[in-house]
C-alpha cells in the first residue's frame, strides 16, 4: 500500500497517551478541519496498536499534519475593536450596530473554529445581546443567561475579549456565565432554567431594597421543556415584579408536528403589532381599561379579561395564551436579527414601571457552524462528510474517536434486536449523536425529553411498570436534578429502571458545571439500587447485559465522556455479569490498587511504573460499588500490607464503602493500611483532562507515587512526580 500521501510536508507524528485518551481536544488546531478540506488527506490514515500484556494499555499512533498555522485571514473588526465595555455601545448608529453584529459573530466563529467548537448557538443570538446592552445598563441593571453558548457575545461585549480565545482552557474564561469571572455575571448559568428563578429573587430583593434596577432573563426554548421556569412564570405572575423575560427561539423543538406545518415566523405584521403591544399608549390604555371594568364590578371586570385573552390569543401566536395565563404579559413574536426592531420593543419595555413581569418572545432561528469552507468538529460529524474526505472522516468517527458512547448505543441496540420489552428514556442538555443509531433503528422506543430530567425518571418508572425495561440515560451533572424521583419513584420502590449515566467524573473543557462526580456517593447510599462502572468497553457491553438482566430492582452504571482505551472495533454480545463480583487483573505483593471504573487503567499503568523500582503491586478490579465483593476485599487485606482504593469520584463514594465494610469486619485492626484515591474536595475548574488529572492528583504518576510514599519511599516518589 503506497503511504507516501501520509508524509507530506510538516507533518509529524502524535503519540496519544492514557491521559489524552484520543479526545478530539488533544489533536492541533484545525487538525480536523484541514483534513476535511484536503482532498490529499481522504484515504485513511495508518493506525498501529501494539500488543500489550494489559488490555487498555494500548497505544495508538497516527501522523497527521501540523496545521497549527493553517488558517484563514482574520477580518478586521474596526467597531468592535473601539468595544471595551456596554457603555460603549451608547452613542452608535444603528449602521454601525449591524456592523458590529457582523464583526462579533465573526469574532466567534474564528476563535470557536480554532477550538473545533461549534458556534452556531452564540452567533445567533449576536444581535440579541447587541440589542440588550444598547437598551440595558449593566452592571447595574442584572443580565442572566440560561446557556453558556448563548453567552459568548455577552462576554466578548463586556471587557472579557482579549480573554476570549482562552475559553474553557485551564487558567481561562468559563464556557458559562460565572459570578466569580465578572461583575456583569450576576449569576452562574449551568444546567438551565436557572435564570428565570434566579432573576425573580433578585427582583424581589430589589423591591424590599427600594432599588430601581431592571432585571432581564434570556431563556430558551430548550428551556421551557423544564418544568422550573413554569413554576418560576407562575410565582412570577402571582408577585406581578417587574422584570423581563426574553424568550430566545432557535424553532427548535424535540417534538416536530407531525403534520409538517412550518415553524413560527416573523412577518411585517407580527413585528407591528409586537411594536403596539411594546407600546406605552397601548400598556397604558389596557390598564385604564382594567381599572375601568373593575369600576363597574367583578362580573365585568372578568368579562373585560376574557375578551382581551381571546383577542391577543386570536391575533398573536400560538401558545402565547399560555404566558398570559401564569401571569406574563407577552409581546412577540420578534425577528431576531432585526436589532431595529429589538431596541425598539426593549425601549418600550424598559420605560415603564409598574407592569409586571413581560415575556418578550424573540426569533433567533438557527445558524449553523459554517463559516465558508470551515466548520467545528463536533457540527460536521454530525452533518456527515464531504465527498471528498468520506473515508478520513469515516476512520477519524469510528477509529480516533470511538467513544464509551458509541459502545453502549451499539450493545444496546444489539440487546434491543432480541429483547422487544427495552426501551430508551434520554434526559438531559442535546443528545450524543451515538443516540441516533438507536433512535433510528427503533423510533418508537426511544424518547427524548431534553433537560426534564425529573419527568425522565419518574416517566422511566412508569414504563417499568407496565412490563418494559426502560434504560434512562442521563449525564451525571444532569441526573442531579432527579434525585428526588430516584430516591421516591424508583428505589423505594423496587422498580427496575436502568440508569445510564454518562459524562461521569471529570469532563475536560466543560468545567465543574458539567463534570460528573458526586453519582457514586449519590446513588450508592440508596438502599436497592445496584452500582456498577465497567473499567474498559468490554465490560460496558457486558454491564448493558447485565443491566437488562435485572428485573426485581432498580441499577445504574457510570461511565466517562472521553475515548475507549482500546478495542478490537467489533462488537459483540455482552455476557451478564455476576452481581457484587470483582476480579483480581494482576497479582502482586505487599500493596493493592483495587479500583472503581475506567481509573482501574490508570492503576495498571501505576503498576508499570512501580515496576522500575521493584515493586509488584496487585491490581484489582472492582466492577461493583454496591454490592462490594466483600469476599475480593477480604482477600487483598489478608494478603498484602497495605490496599489503595482509587476512584473518580468524591468523598462518600466507593472508598467510603470499602472503609465501611473494612472497619466493620475487623480488618483494620491488624497489619491492613488502607488509603483512598478520591477527587479533592473542591470543584476541578474547566482545562483539559489531562491537566485536571493532574489538578485532581488521579494521574497514573500520582497513584504509583501514592504507593511509593505508603512504602517510606518518598525520595522515588518525588523523583516519579518530577
Amino acid at each position: 500500500m503506497d503511504t507516501a500521501f501520509l508524509r507530506p510536508p510538516l507533518a509529524r507524528n502524535l503519540v496519544y497517551d492514557e491521559f489524552a485518551v484520543l479526545h478530539p481536544t488533544s489533536y492541533p488546531f484545525h487538525t480536523l478541519r484541514y483534513l476535511r478540506c484536503n482532498p490529499m488527506y481522504s484515504r485513511p490514515l495508518l493506525t498501529t496498536s501494539p500488543a500489550s500484556p494489559s488490555r487498555g494499555l494500548t497505544q495508538r499512533m497516527a501522523a497527521l499534519p501540523d496545521v497549527d498555522d493553517f488558517f484563514w485571514e482574520k477580518d478586521p473588526t474596526p467597531i468592535l475593536d473601539t468595544i471595551d465595555a456596554p457603555i460603549h455601545l451608547k452613542n452608535l448608529s444603528s449602521k454601525e450596530l449591524k456592523q458590529l453584529a457582523d464583526e462579533v459573530r465573526s469574532e466567534i466563529a474564528f476563535i470557536m473554529s480554532r477550538k473545533c467548537q461549534p458556534c452556531g448557538p452564540g452567533r445567533s443570538v449576536v444581535e440579541l445581546t447587541i440589542a440588550i446592552h444598547y437598551v440595558f445598563n449593566a452592571p447595574m441593571d442584572k443580565i442572566l443567561w440560561d446557556a453558556g453558548q448563548h453567552a459568548y457575545a455577552h462576554k466578548i461585549l463586556t471587557g472579557r475579549r482579549s480573554q476570549f480565545h482562552t475559553i474553557k482552557q485551564k487558567n481561562g474564561l468559563s464556557g458559562f456565565t460565572s459570578r466569580f469571572e465578572s461583575e456583569y455575571d450576576p449569576f452562574g448559568a449551568g444546567h438551565g432554567c436557572n435564570s428565570l428563578s434566579a432573576g425573580l429573587g433578585m427582583a424581589v430583593a430589589r423591591d424590599i431594597n427600594g432599588r430601581k434596577n431592571r432585571i432581564v432573563t434570556v431563556i430558551s426554548n430548550w428551556t421551557t421543556m423544564a418544568g422550573q421556569v413554569y413554576e418560576a412564570m407562575g410565582h412570577a405572575g402571582f408577585l406581578d415584579s417587574n422584570m423581563v423575560v426574553i424568550l430566545n427561539d432557535s424553532c427548535h423543538t424535540l417534538l416536530p408536528k407531525a403534520d409538517g406545518r412550518p415553524k413560527m415566523s416573523v412577518n411585517a405584521f407580527s413585528s407591528a403589532l409586537s411594536k403596539i403591544q411594546s407600546s406605552k399608549g397601548f400598556r397604558r390604555f389596557r390598564e385604564a381599561a382594567k381599572g375601568l371594568a373593575k369600576w363597574f364590578g367583578k362580573g365585568m371586570h372578568e368579562f373585560a379579561a376574557k375578551v382581551d385573552e381571546y383577542a391577543r390569543g386570536m391575533i398573536g401566536p400560538h401558545g402565547a395564551t399560555l404566558f398570559e395565563e401564569l401571569g406574563l404579559y407577552y409581546i412577540g413574536p420578534i425577528d431576531g436579527r432585526n436589532i431595529d426592531d429589538l431596541i425598539c420593543v426593549l425601549k418600550e419595555v424598559a420605560s415603564l414601571d409598574s407592569t409586571g413581569p413581560v415575556l418578550v418572545h424573540v426569533i433567533t432561528g438557527t445558524e449553523s457552524d459554517t463559516d465558508g469552507n470551515i466548520r467545528s468538529e463536533i457540527t460536521a460529524s454530525e452533518e456527515g462528510p464531504s465527498n471528498s474526505s468520506n473515508d478520513l472522516l469515516k476512520f477519524l468517527e469510528t477509529g480516533l474517536s470511538r467513544t464509551y458512547n458509541d459502545c453502549f448505543v451499539e450493545a444496546l441496540t444489539a440487546e434491543a434486536e432480541n429483547d422487544k420489552r427495552i426501551v430508551v428514556v434520554h434526559g438531559g442538555m442535546g443528545m450524543d449523536r451515538s443516540l441516533r443509531l438507536f433512535q433510528s433503528r427503533f423510533p418508537d422506543r426511544f424518547f427524548d425529553l431534553g433537560i426534564a430530567e425529573q419527568h425522565a425518571v419518574t416517566f422511566s418508572a412508569g414504563l417499568a411498570c407496565g412490563g418494559l425495561k426502560p434504560f434512562c440515560i442521563i449525564p451525571s451533572t444532569f441526573l442531579q436534578r432527579a434525585y428526588d424521583q430516584i430516591v421516591e419513584d424508583v428505589d423505594m420502590q423496587k422498580i427496575p429502571v436502568r440508569f445510564a449515566i454518562t459524562n461521569a467524573g471529570l469532563v475536560g473543557s466543560e468545567g465543574p458545571t458539567n463534570s460528573g462526580p458526586f453519582d457514586i456517593t449519590f446513588m450508592s447510599c440508596l438502599p436497592n439500587m445496584i452500582v456498577m462502572s465497567p473499567s474498559n468497553e468490554d465490560e460496558l457491553i457486558d454491564m448493558v447485559a447485565t443491566a437488562a438482566m435485572i428485573e426485581d430492582k432498580p441499577i445504574c452504571f457510570r461511565y466517562p465522556r472521553g475515548a475507549i482505551v482500546g478495542t478490537s472495533g467489533t462488537l459483540t454480545y455482552g455476557n451478564p455479569l455476576e452481581i457484587g463480583k470483582g476480579e483480581i487483573l494482576v497479582e502482586g505483593k505487599e500493596i493493592a490498587f483495587l479500583g472503581y471504573g475506567e481509573v482501574v487503567q490508570r492503576c495498571l499503568i501505576a503498576r508499570s511504573l512501580l515496576s522500575n523500582f521493584g515493586i509488584q503491586a496487585t491490581v484489582a478490579n472492582a466492577r461493583f460499588c454496591k454490592p462490594l465483593d466483600i469476599d475480593l476485599i477480604r482477600t487483598l487485606c489478608q494478603q498484602h500490607s497495605f490496599l489503595i482504593t482509587v476512584e473518580e469520584g468524591t468523598v462518600g463514594g466507593f472508598g467510603s464503602h470499602v472503609s465501611q465494610f473494612i472497619s466493620l469486619d475487623g480488618l483494620l485492626d491488624g497489619r491492613i493500611k488502607w488509603r483512598p484515591i478520591v477527587l479533592p474536595d473542591r470543584y476541578i475548574e474547566h482545562a483539559s483532562l489531562a491537566e485536571q488529572l493532574d489538578l485532581a492528583g488521579l494521574t497514573a504518576h500520582h497513584i504509583a507515587a501514592t504507593a511509593l510514599t505508603l512504602l517510606g519511599r518518598h525520595r522515588d516518589a518525588l523523583l516519579l512526580m518530577k
